[in-house]
C-alpha cells in the first residue's frame, strides 16, 4: 500500500489565519520533508474558495516538483467538468517533465460546485460535462495529434497537443464518491479508482468498489490493472490520546461549518468518537492504531493500493503537521509493510 497526504493549500491554523504568502511556503516545506520521508505522493486538490489556496493546483505541484526527488505529485482532485481537457493534460505534462516522470491526476466531476458558476457552466450538465471531458482527455493521453467533436468544446481536427508527458502515459486516476455509475465507469475504462470517504463506515463502501471491479474484468482488464485508492480524513501524533485531542476542536469546528452551508446539523462528540473508533472512516491515532486501521479499511474494500490522508484542515499547526509527516514515514508505513 502507497501512503501519501493530500492537501486543500488551507490558510486556516486553530485560532490564526496565516497570510497567503506564509501559507503556501509552508505546504511546499511539507511536500519537501514528505518526500524525505519516504511518503509515496502528495495530492493538491481544487477549490475555489477564499479559505483555499488551491485553485490553480499545476502551479503548485510544479514548484514541489522542483524541490523534491522521489514523491509523486498528483491533483486531488482535477474538477475535469469545468476544466479544458487540453490545457489539463498541457500543465500536467509540463509538471511531468519538471518532476521527471513524477506527475499524475486525480480526475472527478467536484463535490464543491463552486467552479460551475465561475467558469460559466451549467450544473444540469454535471455528469455529462465530465462524460465528454474524460473522454478528450484520455484520447490527448494517447494521440499526439487528436480529431475529435463533442457538446461542450470546439472540435480538434488533427490538432496536436505539446508538450507530451515524461511518462509515456500520464497517470490518470478517477475519483469518485458514492455514485454507483461513477465506479462502473472507472472500471469500464480500466483507470485507477480513487475513493474519497469522509464519513460512516468504510466497509459500506465494499459494494460499490466489488462494482468497479466487476466492470473492470467485464472490459478485459486484469485485476492488477484494477487500482483502488483510498482519501479520507486522518492525523498521526505521538500517542492515540494526543491525536484525539490535537484533531477534535478543529474537526468539529470545519465540519460544523460546512453543514450550515449544505444542511448537515452540527458535529457531536459522539459523532467524532464513532469515526475515529476502528470500523470508522477517521484515521486519526499514533501510529500503531493509525496502521491497523489502514490494514483494516483495506480489508473490508477487498485491498486498497493506495491511501492518502487528508490532513490540513482541521485546525492543526504546521508543526503538528511536520511531525505527522515524520510518523507516518519512520512508523505508519513500516508497520503496514509488515502487515
Amino acid at each position: 500500500m502507497e501512503i501519501g497526504i493530500d492537501s486543500f493549500a488551507s490558510a486556516m491554523y486553530g485560532s490564526h489565519t496565516l497570510s497567503s504568502v506564509d501559507a503556501m511556503e509552508q505546504l511546499l516545506e511539507r511536500i519537501v520533508r514528505a518526500d524525505a520521508a519516504g511518503l509515496a505522493v502528495y495530492g493538491i486538490g481544487e477549490h475555489h474558495k477564499k479559505e483555499f489556496l488551491d485553485s490553480a493546483p499545476a502551479v503548485i505541484l510544479a514548484a514541489a516538483a522542483a524541490k523534491t526527488k522521489n514523491i509523486r505529485l498528483t491533483s486531488a482532485v482535477t474538477v475535469l467538468s469545468t476544466s479544458d481537457p487540453v490545457r489539463v493534460y498541457q500543465q500536467f505534462a509540463t509538471v511531468d517533465l519538471i518532476a521527471k516522470g513524477r506527475a499524475e491526476l486525480v480526475v472527478g466531476r467536484g463535490s464543491a460546485i463552486e467552479a460551475y458558476p465561475l467558469f460559466g457552466f451549467d450544473l444540469n450538465d454535471y455528469d455529462a460535462l465530465f462524460e465528454e471531458k474524460l473522454e478528450l482527455l484520455l484520447k490527448i493521453r494517447e494521440q499526439e495529434f487528436v480529431t475529435w467533436s463533442g457538446k461542450f468544446r470546439p472540435a480538434l481536427v488533427n490538432q496536436p497537443v505539446y508538450p507530451r508527458s515524461a511518462q509515456a502515459k500520464l497517470p490518470i486516476w478517477l475519483g469518485v464518491g458514492g455514485t454507483p455509475a461513477s465506479f462502473v465507469r472507472a472500471g469500464t475504462l480500466g483507470l485507477p479508482l480513487m475513493v474519497a470517504i469522509i464519513g460512516g463506515d468504510t466497509a459500506r463502501f465494499r459494494p460499490l468498489v466489488d462494482l468497479y471491479r466487476e466492470a473492470g474484468h467485464r472490459a478485459g482488464f486484469a485485476p492488477e490493472q484494477l487500482t483502488v485508492g483510498l482519501h479520507s480524513p486522518g492525523y498521526v501524533a505521538d500517542s492515540n490520546e494526543k491525536a484525539i485531542a490535537d484533531y477534535y476542536p478543529g474537526y468539529a469546528e470545519l465540519w460544523t461549518k460546512a453543514g450550515r452551508e449544505r444542511g448537515w446539523p452540527p458535529v457531536t462528540r459522539a459523532q467524532f468518537d464513532a469515526a475515529v473508533a476502528p470500523k470508522g472512516v477517521l484515521v486519526v491515532g499514533g501510529p500503531e492504531q493509525v496502521a491497523a486501521k489502514l490494514l483494516r479499511h483495506s480489508e473490508a474494500l477487498g485491498g486498497i493500493d493506495r491511501f492518502t490522508f487528508q490532513m490540513d484542515n482541521a485546525g492543526l499547526s504546521h508543526e503538528q503537521l511536520l511531525r505527522s509527516i515524520e510518523l507516518i514515514g519512520a512508523e505508519v508505513i513500516p508497520r503496514v509493510k509488515k502487515g
